[in-house]
């Protein structure tokens, strides 16, 4: 078993997977939550063009939210205002609510069949060469007075006058809907990934919603296990490229490598950073056996050891919140658990429950949670994400039945969660809310794995 575990881990590209804990449950949908209907937008002049991509884009994003409940536009009323003159303050008498409701009172929205909390209403146009939305958001609430009172907010959203400009303000307006139940934009942020599709394993970098993909290395080799730093500007990764696994450090401004020092070693590799992106974590085979974890500025100097168990020691994540702590993959008790410790390597735990595999371990931004991924759960054997409360071991399963599941990350938001599904040949990126609903593929070409999400500057 251990020739066979250290086999797993030299072999670079081979990741380990999932275990942990008595499954609890799955995660449902809120009742709670609002109830938010966002009617299309109509444009004049050249925005028309321009103005569904806009839609579709809100849509999509209030859809996709385990914020909010997104009200199906199948329900609305027949006119829709576009704006806050389009508005009349009061109640439709009783006669007018039961035949038809018209739409421009906030309690034709209010009462079923919408049954709506919040009402987004607006409205796009062309202005000296740019895509021009206003957009506002109303409480349907009953209980307010005026229409004023009502108003949540109005803003005006500038962008390029084409398609990726109505998307990027379709983005920024549903933000700042979402911003109100306690959202964060993603708006910005990025996602690192490992890609075969130029013919060896790459670092490329995509947007968020999966725009804008490009190779970020050309070593021709396998470079693998992104991470990046938590201001935003470095990824590091292991590469290949040498012979042997070892660290590489990019810059994600310019897309230039930049010093990091390798100790001497058959590997270094699985980098994590600090909180203030100043140190990293990695593990090392520099003190001979074993890989164990050790600790370095960024540019790899001030070298240290952190642990001496005498087992494989990879995959360590430290905890985003408090930066004291860390969690990683530890071949201490057999096969591969998940483990807890401090930066000193003492106080250690394991968290996962010693049954199957348990591996790619991803801190919540609250520090509160991991993602990882298991063979056991509801689908025994094969590989799925699950969420682990740490205090309480507790975990939720969010996948399954949906083909390999493996490496998650969580977004900036703490409401999403990236990773990569193997559905048949190929590996591609998903993106799922941390509920597990609202899955969707983000990649298509190639096998793409590993993915990481990455701050906005």
């Amino acid at each position: 078993m251990r020739i066979f575990f250290s086999s797993l881990f030299i072999l670079a590209g081979i990741t380990w997977l999932a275990a942990k804990q008595q499954v609890t449950g799955v995660i449902t949908k809120n009742p709670g939550k609002p109830f938010v209907a966002a009617p299309d937008f109509r444009a004049s002049g050249a925005a028309a063009s321009f103005i569904g991509a806009f839609n579709d884009t809100v849509s999509s994003d209030l859809q996709g939210s385990p914020l909010v409940n997104f009200v199906p536009k199948t329900l609305y009323p027949l006119q829709i205002p576009q704006q806050p003159t389009d508005l009349i303050g009061g109640i439709a008498p009783p006669s007018a609510r039961a035949v038809n409701p018209q739409g421009n009172r906030l309690t034709d929205w209010s009462l079923p069949p919408v049954s709506t909390n919040y009402l987004g209403i607006g409205y796009g146009a062309e202005s000296q060469g740019q895509f021009v939305v206003f957009g506002w958001l109303y409480s349907t609430s009953p209980s307010i007075a005026t229409l004023q009172q009502a108003q949540v907010f109005g803003k005006v959203y500038t962008a390029s006058l084409d398609e990726a400009g109505a998307i990027d303000a379709g983005h920024r307006y549903a933000a700042d809907i979402l911003a109100q139940f306690g959202g964060k934009s993603l708006v910005g942020t990025r996602i690192v990934f490992v890609s075969d599709r130029s013919g060896a394993k790459e670092i490329w970098v995509m947007n968020w919603d999966g725009s804008d993909q490009r190779q970020l290395t050309r070593y021709g080799s396998i470079s693998t296990f992104p991470s990046a730093s938590p201001d935003g500007r470095r990824v590091a990764f292991t590469s290949y490229v040498s012979g042997y696994p070892a660290i590489y450090m990019f810059s994600l401004d310019t897309g230039r490598k930049l010093p990091f020092y390798n100790q001497r070693a058959s590997m270094n590799a699985f980098v994590t950073f600090t909180p203030d992106s100043k140190q990293v974590v990695f593990s090392s085979t520099a003190g001979g056996g074993a890989p164990q974890l050790y600790m370095a500025n960024a540019d790899g100097s001030n070298f240290r050891r952190v642990t001496s168990s005498g087992a494989i020691e990879v995959e360590a994540k430290i905890n985003p919140k408090t930066g004291s702590d860390l969690v990683d993959v530890s071949g201490r008790s057999g096969l591969p658990q998940i483990y807890e410790m401090n930066l000193e390597g003492a106080d250690v735990r394991r968290l996962s429950a010693g049954t199957g595999e348990a591996t790619n371990p991803a801190w919540s931004p609250d520090g509160a949670h991991i993602a990882f991924a298991w063979t056991k759960g509801f689908e025994p054997g094969n590989y799925n994400i699950f969420v682990m409360d740490v205090e309480s071991q507790q975990t939720t399963q969010l996948t399954a039945n949906e083909g390999r599941n493996e490496n998650p990350t969580w977004a900036p938001d703490g409401a999403h969660i990236v990773y990569a599904s193997k559905r048949g040949r190929q590996s591609q990126i998903w993106v799922m809310n941390a509920d597990g609903t609202g899955k969707h593929a983000l990649t298509q070409s190639g096998n793409n794995e590993k993915p990481v999400w990455v701050n906005a500057e």
